[in-house]
């Protein structure tokens, strides 16, 4: 048996290279299919491990509470804010907080200005414990520090691509720029994180909560972010469910009514990206694996027209000797060798793509094929070899030798 599987993948081999053009056309439609499902898998790959990397470095024990004002609240003028009164009473009744800061966004002009430079920018005022719940740290310079927040001094943190965009010297240290008509030295230069999907995570200014406050005018308005870290990872749930606990019943909310605000740990973040990516993923790839069907189909076409034109060698064989089982799998095995070398080609075809696109895309992640995209192309090409070449195997075995032998 094992000698007839060797001559059987030996004939196909042979046959297969004897007609290396039509083979290769026969194939092309799995060469295609096989190419744009690992293009599309190597990219949302790529960008699914790099998003995960950077959701890891912030720790699965850190989590920010944001304000959340519903369409039907907003329509009647009831929006919802988050407060500093908010934020000391989590400090105050929350156990086994390791650090815990407020963010407080910009409301007006986010333009930042250096001499007769201008640009616009993500501008934050923020405390001396940002730096540890979001890993964000310095390059050169220093920090915000606690006294510049309790004396709201004007002191700014920059992200290097502010540098850049406002042509500032390679050590701004010292320098000052304009934020909201007041001037702001600069103290510090975040390190750089590079761009994700477009966004840049460098283009960023950072600034004292208290001088922040004091730009905004009107305290009674503010809405602030909450990012806070705990001690103990293995606790976030509870204290997901004793902070919900705690602001629903800070904002007098009563049974039955939704939040006002939203908790969100870096865990469920990266679990609703993935989700995203993995809906994409299969959307995607069920459009172009369609090609995958048509290139089957073809095969089918190309070993029935094989059958015909073999069908004295059949014969031949059937004379000799040879059964009915052995004619079933030297067609079959030809078949599956055929979409299996069409799905090779199709998978270095469909990580270069990949490559390329994501090269060719500024900030981008490089592209990545897990081992479990290789398996399932190859399995699936090979599926699909043996599914239509299962016909033409059949009706090769089926033939009378003597009716074979005396065919013309």
């Amino acid at each position: 048996m094992l000698f007839a599987l060797l001559e059987s993948f030996r004939s196909a081999l042979v046959s297969i290279f004897a007609h290396r053009l039509r083979s290769f056309l026969t194939t092309l439609g799995i060469v295609i299919g096989v190419a744009s499902v690992i293009a599309v898998v190597s990219i949302t790959q790529g960008l699914s491990m790099f998003v995960t990397e950077q959701f890891a470095s912030l720790g699965t024990n850190s989590l920010t509470v944001r304000s959340f004002t519903s369409r039907e609240a907003r329509l009647q003028g009831d929006i919802a804010r988050l407060t500093p009164d908010d934020m000391a009473m989590i400090e105050r009744r929350m156990d086994n907080i390791a650090s815990i800061t407020p963010i407080l966004f910009a409301n007006r002009s986010s333009q930042i200005k250096y001499g007769s430079e201008s640009a616009y920018s993500q501008i934050m005022g923020t405390t001396y414990t940002y730096q540890d719940v979001a890993q964000f740290y310095t390059s050169r310079g220093r920090f915000i520090a606690n006294s510049d927040n309790l004396t709201r001094r004007r002191v700014a943190v920059i992200g290097d691509a502010v540098r850049q965009n406002l042509n500032l010297p390679s050590n701004p240290i010292n320098e000052y720029i304009e934020l909201g008509g007041q001037w702001f030295k600069i103290v510090g230069i975040l390190e750089a994180r590079g761009e994700v999907m477009g966004f840049n995570q460098d283009d960023v200014v950072l600034v004292p909560y208290g001088a922040m406050e004091s730009l905004q005018g009107n305290p009674s308005r503010i809405d602030i972010q909450i990012q806070l870290r705990f001690n103990d990872t293995n606790e976030i749930e509870t204290n997901v469910e004793r902070l919900t606990a705690l602001l629903r019943s800070a904002h007098n909310l009563r049974d039955g009514e939704p939040d006002d605000f939203r908790i969100e740990t870096s865990e469920q973040m990266m679990d609703t990206f993935d989700s995203i990516l993995g809906v994409v993923t299969l959307v995607v790839g069920g459009i172009v694996s369609i090609s995958l069907l048509v290139g089957g189909i073809g095969i089918m076409n190309i070993m029935l027209v094989s059958v015909t034109e073999r069908t004295r060698e059949i014969g031949i064989c059937k004379a000799i000797g040879a059964k009915r089982h052995h004619i079933l799998m030297q067609f079959l095995i030809e078949s599956m060798l055929l979409s299996l070398l069409g799905g090779m080609i199709g998978l270095a075809l469909g990580f270069g793509l990949g490559s390329a696109i994501a090269n060719n895309i500024p900030g981008f992640p490089p592209a990545a094929i897990p081992m479990w995209a290789i398996t399932l192309a190859l399995g699936f090409s090979a599926f699909v070899g043996m599914l239509f070449g299962i016909l033409p195997a059949a009706k090769a075995a089926k033939l009378d030798p003597i009716d074979a032998l005396r065919y013309e």
